[in-house]
């Protein structure tokens, strides 16, 4: 009987053993992305119907008029933005060497078209307000909020090119307005899919195919899918957007999360939840990125300026990327990219103007983490290379002014000239100019966070685990089996799997000899018993 039992029980164990080798996840029925799911399909219904306000009924002659028509019924919103790091281009928070300081488009710089400062006219095209001609402008005045950029849900709101962030002339004001609601990808898509000049210039995670993929693009957003838009990750409150882009926010608060939806632990199987300890979602599940477009690697402002018969030109590769411009310079572009990886705790600093260089090539932001830092996560990222205009004897980056609407104004786009452009830009942002300079290399860091890929496309463990060309071949700081070597922990290693198997065989061999000699004892016995009867 006790055999019997022992034999069921070794028999189940065997039978779990291969359940658990043979059956993966994807055959679990997974409740609680099942409710998630449940709980975004089902899109919100608005309540108030914009075109029937009697409030709206009318012409507008000025996008002004409608932010004072929107401001007469939602009384104190006009407020919440005017708080807003969108509003404001800047943020007060604490950076790390810093102390407390204000950082953001005011006074941050970047390696694709460097900064905003002097630049006003053009960059406001991507600013949530009016008329900001200039670094004079007035963030106290509420009239010139716009509201239509963001909740504009007709689709034929457009900001106008280099129009200080008015609306292009063909606008209808008055049909834009009585079409308002949540925003949808195409609000935030307008300036965020095309920052940088173009379509998924700068992010590569981020471009106009997600305004109607399919799942393996990006699984979220997927019309066949999920259908998600951004505030339904970036949810705001008071106007205050949940996720901070990282190219100019400095402190790990408000981000936004996969956990946040998903929880820490998203798997049944616990080795890959307790992969999150000190690996991002994103690492695995965003195998690469710029799936449907190319995006910017490299831009070197070194090469622009050349000029055809005087005149400024472009040059096109053959998937019609550009790789020449006059006015810019020299790109490379990518496609279906894998992402580098770093070590990064949410924290980080940025060049801002007037910092000192200290050394080659120049860190525009600098994502702090380390594998010892218990706040900090493996995350894939876009390294952007190239070089820019520094002031050779400062030892500080130069903004230059490069837009204006005619020739003369200084401007490189319009001149050509990259002293008097030098010149004119630090003269604005009230910064010397030695008048001497020179072009220094450049690295920029954007963390990936979108183009979710289904889970059938994560990235393989071996992938990771390998000692030949792994994604994490080039992260240092930490020991990761599989590609990391190390003699006496691989000789211990070695050692302890065949003393284990030694001891097993070794006991297994003692308990059959046991159980031999046992069985020879009983039969001696019973033999025994059988030759000696007078004995019992």
């Amino acid at each position: 009987m006790k055999r019997a039992i022992i034999s069921i029980i070794l028999l189940s164990v065997f039978v779990l053993v291969l359940i658990n080798i043979f059956t993966t996840e994807d055959e679990y029925y997974n409740l609680k992305l099942e409710k998630l799911k449940q709980e975004y399909a089902i899109k919100p219904v608005p309540s108030v119907d914009h075109s029937k306000l009697p409030a709206l009924q009318k012409e507008f002659a000025t996008p002004q008029d409608v932010t004072e028509a929107c401001i007469g019924c939602h009384t104190e919103r006009h407020k919440e933005i005017m708080n807003s790091a969108h509003w404001n281009w800047e943020r007060v928070s604490y950076i790390e060497g810093r102390g407390v300081a204000a950082a953001g488009k005011k006074n941050v710089l970047n390696n694709f078209c460097l900064g905003a400062q002097s630049n006003e006219l053009s960059c406001a095209k991507c600013h949530i307000g009016y008329g900001m001609t200039n670094d004079h402008y007035d963030f106290a005045n509420a009239r010139n909020v716009d509201c239509m950029v963001c909740h504009d849900n007709s689709e034929e709101y457009r900001k106008g090119s280099s129009m200080a962030g008015y609306p292009d002339r063909s606008v209808n004001l008055t049909k834009v307005a009585q079409s308002v609601g949540a925003p949808g990808r195409i609000n935030c898509g307008s300036c965020h899919f095309y920052s940088g000049g173009g379509n998924n210039v700068k992010h590569g995670d981020l471009e106009e195919a997600q305004l109607s993929s399919d799942r393996d693009l990006d699984v979220h957003m997927a019309s066949n899918g999920m259908n998600m838009s951004c505030v339904e990750c970036h949810t705001a409150e008071n106007h205050q957007i949940k996720g901070r882009l990282y190219s100019v926010s400095s402190t790990n608060t408000n981000r936004a999360t996969c956990e946040q939806c998903h929880s820490g632990t998203p798997h049944f199987d616990d080795i890959l939840n307790r992969h999150g300890a000190k690996v991002s979602c994103q690492a695995c599940h965003i195998p690469v990125y710029a799936k449907a477009n190319a995006t910017k690697m490299s831009w070197h402002w070194s090469d622009a300026g050349k000029l055809r018969d005087g005149q400024p030109y472009q040059e096109f590769n053959a998937d019609s990327t550009q790789e020449y411009q006059s006015i810019k310079g020299t790109f490379t572009w990518a496609k279906n990219v894998k992402p580098d990886y770093v070590w990064f705790n949410g924290t980080a600093d940025h060049y801002l103007l007037g910092d000192t260089i200290k050394s080659a090539p120049v860190q525009m932001n600098t994502l702090y983490g380390s594998h010892d830092d218990p706040e900090s996560k493996i995350v894939p990222v876009k390294i952007h290379r190239g070089d820019q205009i520094y002031d050779t004897k400062y030892k500080t980056m130069i903004q230059p002014k490069v837009f204006a609407l005619e020739k003369g104004d200084s401007a490189f786009w319009m001149d050509f000239n990259w002293e008097t452009a030098a010149a004119a830009g630090m003269k604005a942002v009230g910064l010397p100019f030695s008048g001497e300079y020179d072009f220094v290399e450049t690295e920029m860091y954007w963390p990936i966070n979108h183009m979710v890929a289904p889970k059938d496309q994560a990235v393989g463990c071996a992938e990771c685990h390998t000692r030949d060309n792994g994604r994490l071949a080039n992260l240092a700081g930490f020991y990761l089996p599989g590609r990391d070597y190390n003699k006496g922990l691989d000789w211990f290693g070695i050692l302890a799997f065949f003393g284990a198997l030694g001891g097993v065989i070794i006991h297994a061999v003692i308990r059959i000899i046991i159980s031999i000699r046992k069985k020879d004892y009983e039969m001696d016995v019973i033999d025994f018993e059988k030759n000696h009867p007078d004995l019992n």
